[in-house]
């Protein structure tokens, strides 16, 4: 079930309504009703991977609470990795092993040993990699003592599987959204209100400019040998504007649904394509996966602690491991590897907190170093996308070649018009409200009433007139 499509539109109001005046204000009857409409949500996906999320669920409060109430530190320790372990194995098997198995025969390959490598036919089950890192979280925080075991299962389940965030985050921590579910709920008109703007604005996102920029960038990126260098930067720019619009319109349109049903998730994108850094750009950029690897990763293998020795090792590792996270492909490890030499300047020299600002906050312009920046920081943004977007590192190096070739000073084959006018307007929209939580939370607000619904009409007309056929959202592969 896509959150852009007639099935989710019949879906929400239907919970929406349940939740708030069936239960009657009953949390625990809120609860369940969660938990049934995310394995109902789940299951739409695959009804067979369901029990897979089940498995891990139950496991992780299993463990959880024999932690917790274990007798001594070796207990503990058996029921920690055991969790672990199995929780990386799943995700290794469906996720990894196809990748490792073909890499061993090409290795072998290369000495001249032919092996046929035994593969996996299996789909990857969708979200796989956000809720494991859930339930991942919720065992080290209890081992750390920094949280308790819950002991109620429906609160816990709700919290590893609760719909909008299942598929595609943002990846919630125990420590933030446990206590929301556990605590009394009542409607609230105005956050309501908030929620159904972010949903706007979030399919905005996705099915105009999103899906939009796909069709331009698939074309380019799947017949690359074709076109002119020019061409292909376009295509690399498209790309680079689908990707933002598709996941954080995903982001925008769970946040807001959460916010429907009473709870606040955390927030995934703030505004990263106005960064100065690509420090900058990776505190803005899926804040949550990014805080989780900070958190569970860099921290505990010596953060910045250890010297300018150990704090290069563990940014490398961090966004090494964060690019294998994304898939299992050679390119996304090159992908993570760009961007640690990206990031090297601001740890080498400490400028990586030099912009924890908003650009130009409170102004309308940014001065002339802020923009060359931005540029900048966005044109590494671009290079390094080719290499998330290409089949494979052979496709991904013929297609930078082609744009550093002579081509690059050609006319672009490709000029969709019409697409430049809508980034130009979403690129002005989203600058106006860059100092928000998402672009529309105030900005709207301050506009006389009957030009503020004209914009909102024109956004619902505007999504309805470029809707197509149901497009799924780039980060449901990860």
């Amino acid at each position: 079930m896509f959150f852009n499509s007639l099935n989710f539109a019949i879906f929400l109001p239907i919970v929406f309504l349940l939740y708030w005046f069936a239960t009657k204000g009953n949390l625990k009857l809120q609860n369940v009703l969660l938990l049934v409409s995310s394995y109902f949500f789940y299951a739409c996906w695959d009804w067979r991977f369901l029990f897979l999320l089940i498995f891990s669920i139950l496991l992780d409060y299993y463990t959880g609470i024999k932690m917790s109430d274990a007798k001594n530190n070796n207990s503990k320790k058996f029921w920690f990795w055991l969790s672990i372990s199995v929780n990386l194995g799943f995700l290794g098997i469906f996720k990894y092993y196809n990748f490792f198995a073909e890499s061993f025969a090409s290795a072998l390959g290369n000495v001249g040993l032919n092996v046929n490598p035994w593969t996996l036919k299996v789909i990857l089950p969708v979200g796989i990699s956000f809720y494991t890192f859930h339930g991942l979280s919720y065992v080290i925080d209890i081992y750390k003592d920094r949280i308790k075991a819950e002991k109620n299962f429906i609160d816990y389940s709700v919290f590893v599987s609760f719909f909008p965030l299942l598929v595609a985050g943002p990846i919630e921590r125990a420590t933030h959204l446990l206590p929301q579910i556990q605590k009394k709920r009542t409607f609230d008109y105005a956050k309501a209100v908030d929620g159904l703007r972010q949903i706007l604005w979030g399919l905005f996102k996705k099915v105009v400019i999103a899906d939009q920029c796909a069709e331009y960038a698939n074309q380019i990126f799947n017949n690359s040998a074709d076109y002119s260098g020019s061409t292909l930067l376009l295509g690399a720019i498209f790309f680079t504007f689908q990707i933002y619009g598709d996941f954080s319109g995903y982001s925008d349109i769970a946040l807001g649904t959460a916010r429907l049903l009473g709870i606040d998730l955390l927030r995934n994108f703030a505004f990263p394509y106005f960064s100065r850094d690509i420090a900058e750009f990776w505190r803005r950029w899926h804040i949550s996966l990014s805080s989780w690897f900070k958190d569970y990763l860099y921290i505990p293998l010596g953060g910045s602690k250890g010297g300018m020795w150990m704090k290069i090792r563990n940014t490398f590792i961090i966004f090494l491991v964060s690019g294998f996270w994304h898939g299992a492909n050679w390119t996304f490890i090159i992908w993570g590897f760009l961007n640690a030499l990206y990031i090297m300047p601001s740890i080498i020299f400490n400028t990586n907190r030099n912009n924890l600002e908003i650009v130009a906050k409170g102004k309308y312009i940014p001065n002339l170093k802020d923009l060359f920046s931005i540029l900048i920081t966005f044109s590494l943004t671009v290079f390094a996308w080719i290499f998330f977007r290409a089949e494979n590192l052979g496709h991904a190096i013929q297609y930078i070649s082609q744009i550093f070739s002579k081509s690059i000073f050609s006319t672009p084959i490709i000029i969709p018009n019409r697409l430049f006018i809508l980034l130009i307007l979403f690129i002005i929209i989203e600058w106006i409200g860059r100092e928000e939580q998402y672009a529309l939370e105030k900005t709207c607000l301050q506009l006389p009433t009957f030009i503020r619904w004209g914009f909102y009409y024109i956004l619902v007309f505007a999504i309805f007139y470029f809707a197509g056929s149901e497009q799924q959202f780039i980060y449901f592969q990860f």
